[in-house]
């Protein structure tokens, strides 16, 4: 096998097979940088925007045939470590040359154009057999009669994202999910849930605060406020942002193992959580981890694993330093420190789950060497 690459080289790749369905096998695990299809090998060249996501698309299906349109696809590492034009390169092996090759992090694609945009000003209104934007799903087959109201059976009236600038701000949180996600949402969540406060019980009293269960829940969408209940002190109530966040953190987190403790994750009676003195107030805070980088984020939403990835770490940092900040919480079994456009990042697998939770809860958002390192769960199976 080649050595590990942000390239991934896929075979058998038939001519009824579509640039959108191969982006569906390998954008659950990373951001698609560049896309080039060799149809007359049948053959496509995809570039992960990072190696790491490169690793989890190949360790995955290493385990588990991916399967497109009736037929198998084979994905192995590339002898290429970035996609670059090379024009000059006819008649040799397609994983040696390829075609010009264009940016497709974010892309609109319209029925029979072989053009690729790159954030373009391509206008796609309908998804049908002529035309089809597939970063919205949720747009209309046909023209609709326009109406003062907003339609609520479209979660894109219910959920506009706001933020000036980003490539997804015209979409809505449903579509940038279900984006995220692969093309649909995780089964379990609607999208069109309204209620956005959650209740937390079976806490661990002697070890649980507020903060800990910011750094947990965070994982799934922006905190608004966090209230540990007086009379009830294994009990919390925690505000998100919005409805389709606290789905995810339901999903996500009910069952949950936390400091010896099984959680029980529900949806509050409460609207909100009220300020008061008793209420932590995280609404401006920059810990949030949704208010930048919000695809990103969204992609790496999963239930807790045994697997932790760790960023914003200085440059200089060992292994040994990895372990001592982390290994107070569990056994690790394996640690592995990389770089990825020039930030050091590393990747710690525990022996249980619980341990890796429990490693999260601790040490998301602590200081070293003055700046608040992020750590998140990992779909990666192993290092």
């Amino acid at each position: 096998m080649a050595e590990p690459s942000k390239v991934i080289h896929i075979r058998n790749v038939g001519h009824e097979i579509s640039e959108s369905e191969l982006l569906q096998v390998v954008q659950p695990f990373g951001t698609v940088a560049k896309l080039v299809m060799l149809r007359a090998k049948n053959q496509a060249l995809v570039q992960m925007e990072d190696l790491a996501s490169a690793v989890n698309v190949i360790q995955y299906y290493n385990t588990i045939q991916p399967s497109v349109r009736g037929r198998n696809v084979y994905l192995q590492y590339s002898s290429h470590q970035e996609l670059t034009t090379d024009q000059s390169s006819h008649g040799r092996n397609p994983d040696q040359a390829f075609k010009p090759s264009y940016n497709i992090s974010h892309v609109k694609v319209q029925y029979k154009l072989m053009v690729l945009y790159i954030l373009s000003e391509l206008q796609v209104h309908y998804n049908n057999d002529r035309s089809r934007d597939f970063t919205n799903p949720s747009l209309p087959t046909e023209q609709r009669s326009r109406s003062s109201q907003p339609s609520y059976n479209d979660p894109s009236s219910l959920f506009g994202f706001q933020q000036p600038g980003d490539p997804y701000a015209q979409m809505s949180k449903a579509a940038m999910i279900a984006a995220a996600f692969g093309g649909t949402l995780p089964p379990g969540v609607s999208g069109i849930n309204d209620r956005c406060t959650l209740l937390v019980s079976n806490l661990n009293t002697d070890k649980i605060d507020e903060d800990k269960l910011f750094n947990l829940f965070s994982m799934y969408g922006n905190i608004v406020r966090i209230k540990i209940l007086k009379n009830k002190p294994d009990h919390a109530l925690i505000q998100m942002a919005d409805g389709l966040q606290a789905e995810l953190a339901v999903l996500y987190l009910k069952g949950a193992m936390l400091f010896g403790k099984k959680l029980e994750v529900n949806y509050s009676k409460y609207p909100t959580v009220t300020a008061d003195p008793d209420a932590r107030d995280y609404s401006t805070s920059h810990l949030n981890r949704f208010n930048s980088n919000v695809v990103k984020n969204y992609r790496h939403c999963c239930a807790p694993t045994k697997m932790i990835h760790i960023s914003a770490l200085p440059q200089d940092i060992t292994e040994d330093t990895i372990h001592s900040l982390v290994g107070e919480h569990g056994t690790i079994a394996n640690s592995r420190l990389f770089e990825t456009n020039g930030k050091t990042q590393a990747l710690v697998l525990f022996e249980s789950v619980e341990e890796a939770t429990e490693a999260l809860v601790e040490k998301h958002a602590s200081k070293l060497d003055r700046t608040n390192i992020r750590i998140s769960f990992s779909q990666m199976q192993n290092i």
